[in-house]
Formats: C-alpha cells, structure tokens, sequence
C-alpha cells in the first residue's frame, strides 16, 4: 500500500490528551474530595470542555495486575464504612440489552450497584440520540434511575471540538447517520452552527445521485436550504461563494450506503471542501501519497470503529466499522492503493478509555458523597463489563491509566462474542479477558468475590 496513512481502527489511536486534560485527572478527584461538593464541576459541565482531535498514536500495553489473591473487606451499606474502591464500566448492547430487551440479570445488577453506592458508567460505542434522550430511554428499558453523568457514548467526544484554538462551531460540517436529521440536531445541541446533512444537498441537486434515492418520501421531509450554492463549473461562479464542507462526521450507524460512500468520496477528492470541485493535486506523483487528500479536504471523523454488533437477531449485525471498511475500500480502488486518511474515536482507543476514567472517577465522588462518604479515597480498580473482543476487552487490557487504576475486562456471552460462532481464537492475546462469565450479573459477582466484598449478596 503506497503512502498509507491510517489513522483508525486497528492501526492508529486518534490522540484525546487536550479533549481529557479538560477534565479532572482520578487523582486529583481523590484530592478534591476534602472541598466542598461544589468544587468539583459536574459531568454534564466537563463534557462542554476545550478539546482537539490529533493524530498521534496512543499508549499500549500490557496493564499492571495486582494479585488476584489480595482481598480488603467493605461493605457500603452503611455509609460510615470505608469507600469502596472499585467501579465498574458497562457497554450496553449485548451487555445490557439486545436492541429494546433488557437481558436477565443485568437490570438486577445495576439496581444492586445503585442501592449498595458502588459507582458505575455505561461506556457504549453505540449513539444516534442525544444523550438526555438516549439516557432516559435506557432509564425506562431497564427499570432504573440514569444520568447524563455515568454515561458515555460513541459521540459524546465530538461536543470538544466546538471549542478551542480550531474550533468548528462556526464552520460548516456535514453529518450522517441512521437518521442523519437526529444527527444533525444532535451536533446542533452540541453547538455546531451551520451543519449539512446528505438531504440537504440531494434537495438542491437530485442528479448528485440519480439512483431513485427515495428522495420523496424520505430526504425531502428533512431538507434544508444550503447555506450556499455547489459549485458548478463554468458558471461564472466564484469558488469562494460555493459551498465548502470543513469536517464530516460519521454520528452512527448509517443506512443509505451507497448515497453516503458517494459524498463523503466526493468531497475527499474535492479542492478544500467545496462541493462540486475536484482537485487538481490528486494523483499526483510529486506530492506526499500522490497527493490523495493533500489540498484542505475535510476530515473524515467516525465515532466507532465496531465491525460487528449484537442485535436481537441470533448472529452478529455490521455496524459502524462495516461502513468504514466500505468507504475505505471503495478509496483503496479509486486511488491505486492508498488509504483512507481518517480519524476514529471510541473503544478500543485508549483516550476514550482515559476520558471514559475520569467521567467516573468524578461520578463516583459525587455518588459517595451524597451518601456520606466525604473521604472516597482512590479508585483501585474498574471492572469493564463487554462483549465484543475487538472493542470493550482490548480496549481495557490496552489501556494503562494515569492514576495507576487497574482496568479489568470482563468478557460475557450474551452478545458479539460466542464459543459457537467465535471460538476460542477471537479472545487470544489483547481480545483475551480477564474472565469470561455468563452475564452482566455474573460479570458483578466475580468482581465483589474479587474485591473481598462482605455486604449484601446479589
């Protein structure tokens, strides 16, 4: 592969070390935790942080593993004993539920959690609603009282990029998803200002794809007018007055494939976003990957690199990474080889992990606190509850975290990952769990048998 560059799955970690430095580092929640509540800012106010995307390489590794045969006695009944000093990490999908169905034990296991004070978050590379609405949807579903401040999902990260020294609140970005208008409310809610969807530019120009898109009865209920014009050669047009795109944004899971992989293709050979245009450094030999995405195009951002999801159907469905793997794909054939230059957020990558850290570790002083724990000590451990390898587990044994927390996975098979269809080559080397159980509920009661818990059982 000529003049590659991958900045995604598998290959490379998009670097979130500005998006997370906004937050509040585990060890000094640990030291704040003698202030007053209020200072400490809440979840909901550190999402909103300063933060940029880059493409330097995270941190792997091996993570530092204490004996298995350590165990303290606690129990967080009562609120005048020691502070637990473990919490745990939950994916949703195959984990909590399959699509709508909560799966047995796991709404138990949650309730046990919040009535024994012991923190937890839902850490999901699922998205495509906002989080208050994704939170009290899964508040319903499962039966138990859920906040914005124990939950992350695949986009949640994209909220940074409104602020700071490149800031795209002003610029104009294009978005797409499973419903591409709930993407585009969503990214607004954030506070990006002029967002684009594929409606609205299918609309304005119906010959950009002329393949019976549906454009009646779906793209034409969501459409906007564009901000400006496409380009159209030979009109007299200034370039400056067309429509110029500056980032693309991958929100979930999309449907339409083939519309989608044709203006994302577009516009990675366009000259500096403009729709319309093509530039003329593409192929070029003289240039640095023969000039493929060397002239301003926008960058390309997809909150999840899964291949695979657990849905309520028996095998596996594609998900995210299966659209990646597409656009990539048709970019390999039209370039002679070269790769997609994008940027992937999400697990496995080891900031989302360290961010994903520190939203809990500032959760759980909140949580402990509230119930009178005004010394919460250090959060030791965290148990990452998933099932898919490639994602939850790699992403927990990859990651070595700054506190010295040590991430356990913990593998279940109610989702992605099965003996039958997996087999046992899926979970070797950075896929192999700490443990595999059968259940969200199982996954809690090895880590409270691990942990030296003495409170009531689950």
């Amino acid at each position: 592969m000529r003049g590659s560059r991958i900045l995604g799955t598998a290959f490379a970690r998009p670097n979130l070390t500005a998006l997370t430095s906004s937050l509040p580092s585990p060890s000094q929640v640990s030291r704040h935790t003698r202030s007053a509540a209020s200072s400490l800012p809440r979840a909901t106010q550190k999402h909103a942080r300063t933060a940029q995307f880059s493409t330097s390489a995270g941190k792997t590794g091996s993570l530092s593993r204490r004996n298995d045969q350590e165990s303290r006695k606690y129990s967080t009944k009562s609120t005048q004993g020691e502070a637990p000093p473990f919490a745990f990490a939950f994916d949703i999908d195959g984990v909590l539920l399959h699509v709508a169905t909560p799966i047995p034990g796991a709404p138990e296991a949650l309730k046990f959690l919040n009535e024994n004070n012991i923190p937890f978050i839902l850490l999901t590379n699922g998205g495509g609603k906002h989080e208050t609405e994704r939170v009290k949807d899964l508040s319903q579903k499962l039966g138990i009282e859920l906040t914005t401040d124990n939950f992350v999902q695949s986009h949640t990260p994209f909220r940074q990029l409104v602020e700071g020294p490149n800031s795209l609140r002003e610029k104009t970005i294009l978005v797409t998803g499973a419903n591409a208008e709930k993407c585009r409310l969503i990214a607004e809610a954030y506070g990006f200002r002029n967002v684009v969807t594929p409606a609205d530019i299918l609309k304005a120009h119906p010959e950009v794809f002329p393949f019976d898109p549906l454009l009646d009865t779906v793209y034409t209920a969501t459409a906007r007018p564009l901000p400006k014009p496409v380009f159209t050669p030979g009109s007299g047009m200034n370039l400056k007055d067309a429509l110029k795109i500056d980032a693309m944004f991958v929100f979930n899971d999309p449907r339409d494939w083939a519309y989608d992989i044709q203006l994302i293709t577009d516009l990675l050979l366009s000259q500096e976003g403009y729709v319309g245009t093509y530039s003329p450094k593409n192929g070029d030999a003289a240039l640095p990957s023969c000039g493929w995405q060397q002239d301003g195009q926008p960058t390309l951002y997809f909150s999840n690199a899964d291949l695979l999801w657990s849905t309520g159907f028996h095998l596996p469905r594609f998900g995210q990474g299966a659209f990646q793997a597409a656009v990539a794909g048709v970019w390999r054939r039209l370039t002679n080889g070269h790769e997609l230059q994008r940027r992937v957020i999400g697990k496995p990558y080891s900031e989302t992990y360290q961010f994903a850290e520190r939203v809990l570790a500032t959760h759980r002083h909140d949580v402990l606190k509230s119930r009178g724990h005004h010394e919460p000590g250090t959060l030791k451990s965290v148990y990452m509850v998933g099932d898919n390898p490639e994602s939850d587990i790699a992403g927990a044994n990859d990651y070595q975290s700054e506190a010295g927390t040590e991430w356990s996975s913990v593998l279940v098979r109610t989702g992605v990952w099965s003996p039958e269809h997996s087999g046992e080559k899926a979970i070797q080397g950075r896929f192999k769990p700490k443990v595999i159980v059968d259940d969200a509920r199982e996954a809690v009661r090895w880590a409270l048998k691990r942990e030296g818990w003495t409170g009531p059982a689950l």
